[in-house]
């Protein structure tokens, strides 16, 4: 059987941009009812459902999307939590029901992580309600230690930090190398300046 995340899907999975936010809106307000109860862990109205766009992208919430030609038809977004002694944030995921049970929220899941990772993110938390089975068994996936709180499941995803930084072997001028400079640039280059 071929893994969730080698499947192949026709869209395209990237970070949004602010220019973004319509399609980010509009993918939301496409959720149905179940979908909706899902995400937000409550019924919610289509008010609140652009508001809370429109509050994601001015917070500086990282989206990613899922996207098929111009539409975003799933998200998954990283929402930083302050007061915490190391850096944590919240994740959210929403796919539109058509294309639930098809692989894309644990591809959403699996970009999301190496881009929490990347920005430095040690714990990511993930809340539900206790009846939304598809979100607990992707947060078990990858690792989410669940449990139950005031109604809720809380899962939380300890994140390995970054690899440090390779060192430059006493080579300061390694940056130039890439611009075709210095004892490291290519021998063509040197040629045809010296010409």
């Amino acid at each position: 059987m071929t893994p969730v995340s080698k499947r192949p899907i026709p869209g395209v999975i990237r970070q949004l941009r602010p220019s973004d936010l319509p399609r980010f809106r509009d993918h939301l307000l496409r959720l149905d009812s179940s979908s909706r109860h899902d995400r937000f862990n409550g019924g919610i109205g289509d008010a609140f459902v652009a508001a809370y766009a429109e509050r994601s992208f001015a917070r500086g919430t990282t989206v990613i999307g899922y996207l098929e030609g111009d539409e975003i038809r799933g998200a998954a977004e990283i929402h930083e939590c302050a007061g915490h002694d190391e850096p944590t944030a919240e994740i959210a995921f929403s796919v539109e029901p058509q294309l639930q049970g098809r692989g894309i929220g644990a591809l959403l899941f699996e970009r999301l992580l190496a881009h929490a990772r990347a920005m430095g993110y040690r714990h990511l938390r993930v809340t539900t309600h206790p009846g939304n089975d598809r979100m607990r068994r992707l947060a078990r996936k990858f690792q989410a230690r669940l449990s139950f709180q005031a109604g809720e499941a809380v899962g939380v995803i300890a994140l390995d930090p970054l690899p440090p930084v390779p060192e430059t072997r006493g080579q300061p001028w390694w940056p130039l190398r890439m611009l075709g400079f210095g004892r490291g640039a290519p021998v063509a280059s040197t040629r045809a300046i010296g010409r």
